[in-house]
């Protein structure tokens, strides 16, 4: 469906172009944009392999893993079901590259846990109450340092990019606590 609606969009701006003689502009955007999306694409890679280099650091110092500890507790709140699990791995995993706004770095291990939880599930067709839980706190994700948002208003040419964090910090913590309260609710019925 969004297929179509882009197309008819990008049709529907030849067709006025054309009519309004501004080809010339659209043009210009098109080249512009190209241009500007392969520039932000370069600076992004560059924060990504830096942010993703430090993940790697983080692990191999064992700091992820005091960070993985650290969430346990939560994550067995949770998640009362899953008891010494390998999903609970991948869950704080996850939760410590969400935590740290690394998103990218989030996916796989979140992946992972998924499946974990599907197996746990038994293949059924019907999500159980940890994958929905799961979902939910990821998409939610508490983020103390947003990376992306900090990146994206860096290359923009923002006066001061990190102005984002504290507004960042609250949006996501509200978003977690509610989340936190939905699941837990839902939970008991």
């Amino acid at each position: 469906m969004i297929t179509y609606i882009w197309s008819g969009m990008i049709i529907l701006s030849v067709i006025c172009s054309i009519f309004t003689g501004n080809m010339q502009n659209l043009s210009e955007g098109i080249l512009d944009s190209a241009r500007e999306a392969i520039d932000l694409a370069v600076y992004m890679a560059g924060i990504v392999g830096l942010w993703t280099g430090m993940m790697k650091a983080a692990e191999s110092i064992g700091f992820l893993k005091k960070i993985e500890q650290m969430l346990l507790p939560a994550i067995h709140f949770l998640f009362p079901g899953l008891k010494n699990s390998q999903a609970t791995q991948y869950i704080a995993t996850n939760m410590a590259a969400n935590i740290l706004g690394l998103g990218w770095a989030a996916t796989p291990s979140g992946l992972k846990a998924m499946k974990c939880l599907q197996e746990l599930n038994g293949g059924q067709n019907t999500a159980s109450v940890e994958m929905c839980t799961f979902l939910i706190l990821n998409i939610s994700s508490l983020q103390l340092i947003p990376v992306n948002i900090i990146a994206y208003r860096a290359q923009y040419g923002s006066v001061d990019p990190t102005a984002i964090v504290a507004p960042g910090i609250g949006a996501t913590a509200v978003s977690t606590g509610v989340a936190i309260v939905f699941c837990r609710w839902m939970q008991r019925k």
